[in-house]
């Protein structure tokens, strides 16, 4: 039987966030039946988050039993159950505590895991963290951020709960929504929250809401 004109192969659509998230959370599965260790959970996170199409995604769990061919079962799941998976992003070997900036830029950020407590310091300098992409050891993280004539800026996406609490002396400790993020109270309760704390003298520690996914703010404002 020929193709017929203008079919597309299935493999070759464009991924969702909510696909991306299903596959990882059989991976997760997997890894508590004891299928896969955490190492080989963490290479395959990552090639899940990089995933571009849903072909991309078969090879990830094509060696797990009871696994449905990836675009059969995009196919099959409405999109309100999609955006319903449980959370996935707790658990993993827990990255750097410290993050410090004197006289200098240092910057934490990409497919990193944050550690139950991460401290900020910036002298004269600057530090940057960007949770965008971010994992979580555990489901409420704190970071400490302390700028003395320098700045920290932490990015957080506007799906996870966030708490600031710093202070600023001669200084300015903040925290902003920027154009298109959602509202706090539309954050799933099972979400990871992060408390940042922490003092700002003669600088400024600035916390930044933005969306998760870039172009949602294009489409919406």
């Amino acid at each position: 039987m020929t193709e017929q004109p203008g079919a597309r192969d299935p493999k070759q659509l464009r991924a969702s966030d909510a696909d991306r998230e299903r596959v990882a959370q059989l991976l997760h599965t997997a890894m508590g039946e004891g299928r896969i260790t955490m190492a080989e959970l963490e290479e395959r996170l990552g090639a899940v988050y990089a995933a571009k199409t849903l072909g991309d995604l078969e090879p990830v769990v094509e060696d797990l039993p009871g696994v449905v061919a990836i675009p059969q079962a995009a196919a099959q799941l409405p999109a309100v159950s999609q955006a319903r998976l449980p959370e996935t992003r707790i658990g993993g070997k827990p990255g750097s505590t410290t993050s410090i900036a004197i006289m200098s830029g240092v910057s934490r950020k990409g497919n990193w895991v944050v550690p139950p407590q991460h401290n900020s310091f910036a002298f004269w300098g600057g530090t940057e963290i960007d949770l965008r992409k971010a994992r979580f050891a555990e489901r409420h993280s704190t970071i400490t951020a302390v700028a003395i004539m320098g700045a920290v800026e932490i990015t957080v996406p506007d799906d996870i709960h966030v708490e600031v609490t710093g202070f600023g002396l001669m200084g300015a400790f903040e925290s902003t929504d920027k154009k298109g993020a959602a509202p706090e109270d539309s954050v799933p309760p099972d979400a990871p929250t992060v408390k940042i704390n922490g003092l700002a003298f003669w600088g400024a520690v600035e916390v930044r809401r933005v969306p998760r996914d870039p172009k949602r703010k294009q489409v919406e404002r």
